[in-house]
């Protein structure tokens, strides 16, 4: 449609106001755990530079595809979801007969929800064989494993890795969620608008560059609205104990605190405020989206709002086609996080260019690969159409924000939806 085109094409216009949402972030930061991102595009003027060496090429009777999921540790919950996503396309494929009669081969490694061991996986997969590699949902782990393809010459689409810059890594690095220059500037437009937030709190994970670019791009927003911001402070990865930041945080009275980081510590970090004494509400990203956060948490999560990129009560067909094939190979259960409808959409894309690569009768080689991912346009997928041309990596997409429910009324409760344009003014 003419206005869907009208959108796309003015993104990159839209996005150069933001360069400076996500903060600078220094080198060590690559090693450090990361977090998912959402919707925006790079900035027009980035320029990625494109990988030089040739990548892998089929060989065998198989498409070898590769995934990077944390199978072990605490973000386990989303690897899990993610890789078995992945696996429901590629099953998916093969039944319908593979790509001009060749199956894909999905080999899945795990990065024990850590940096070293996610570039470790990617090293492996790649001397399989791959012809790319879906994953990570951490930022801080794709950063890692999109370097390591980047120097290979190998694909990576990122499931759910949120922090702006990864793309900007080279042209084979792409994503098929949101951007955190997006998804913090949404929640702020929630709080402020719909919850009435004039001065909040934030506290980010200094060792996550997911927490450090949601939390700088949370307050460039809320400020940009007329919020203030009167406190922040600051964590880092596997902390368990929060009385002296959450002090600070009580005497500044905020309505609202902002917290950027993931669920193994947010939640700790709600309980513990409530029994300081703090009523505030809670807000947060995508990085809160795991059903464990209710156990940590308890009550004192329960109505804190966060931003995600998909829920299993949409009302589209996408959206009710997994549901179905999901619940058929997991004992009639939906997913737990968001990252399996996001894993099968990351190893869908890969499908996709892979079946155009079949109809123009290319060579199944990454270099190919890397080339038909960038000529993505409109696909259908769970989380939404998903348009990668142009878009350095980044496909517009739009931000659902959620409450957070106890499980017996879904976990995450919809809310309002967001569009790229509405929010990035």
């Amino acid at each position: 449609m003419n206005s869907k085109l009208w959108l796309i094409s003015g993104l990159a216009t839209l996005a150069v106001a933001m360069t400076g949402l996500s903060g600078c972030k220094k080198a060590e930061d690559s090693a450090a755990t990361g977090g998912t991102q959402a919707g925006s595009t790079a900035p027009a003027d980035t320029v990625r530079p494109a990988p030089t060496a040739e990548g892998n090429k089929m060989a065998g009777e198989t498409i070898k595809l590769g995934c990077v999921a944390s199978l072990t540790g605490d973000q386990k919950p989303w690897g899990d979801d993610s890789a078995k996503g992945a696996k429901l396309a590629v099953d998916e494929l093969n039944a319908a007969g593979g790509i001009g009669g060749k199956k894909i081969e999905l080999l899945t490694e795990d990065s024990a929800s850590k940096p070293d061991p996610a570039k470790t996986a990617a090293e492996k997969l790649i001397s399989d064989g791959v012809l790319a590699i879906v994953g990570e949902v951490a930022s801080g782990h794709t950063e890692l494993i999109a370097r390591t393809a980047y120097e290979k010459g190998v694909p990576v689409v990122s499931i759910g890795s949120t922090k702006t810059t990864i793309t900007d890594i080279g042209t084979n690095v792409f994503r098929v969620c949101y951007t955190d220059d997006f998804q913090g500037p949404v929640m702020a437009q929630f709080a402020y608008d719909e919850q009435g937030m004039r001065e909040m709190a934030i506290i980010t994970d200094r060792k996550a560059p997911y927490s450090q670019g949601l939390s700088a791009s949370f307050k460039t927003k809320f400020e940009s609205l007329g919020g203030k911001i009167v406190a922040e402070q600051a964590y880092q990865t596997g902390e368990t104990q929060f009385q002296g930041i959450l002090s600070e945080i009580k005497a500044k009275n905020p309505q609202g605190i902002f917290l950027s980081g993931y669920f193994p510590e947010v939640g700790p970090i709600a309980s513990q405020a409530r029994q300081a004494g703090i009523t505030a509400k809670f807000f947060g990203g995508d990085g809160w989206d795991s059903p464990t956060i209710l156990q940590s948490g308890g009550d004192a999560i329960l109505g804190g709002f966060l931003c995600n990129h998909y829920n299993n009560k949409e009302d589209r067909p996408e959206v009710g086609n997994f549901l179905t094939k999901y619940k058929a190979i997991s004992g009639g259960k939906e997913p737990g996080t968001t990252m399996a409808a996001l894993g099968y959409d990351a190893a869908l894309v890969v499908i996709d260019a892979l079946k155009r690569l079949a109809a123009a009768q290319k060579e199944f080689n990454s270099k190919n690969l890397i080339e038909e991912i960038e000529n993505t346009v409109n696909m259908a997928g769970v989380s939404g159409n998903i348009t990668l041309k142009g878009m350095k990596g980044n496909p517009p997409k739009r931000a659902l924000v959620v409450e957070v429910r106890p499980m017996a009324e879904g976990f995450q409760v919809f809310r309002k939806a967001y569009e790229y344009a509405d929010v990035m003014k």
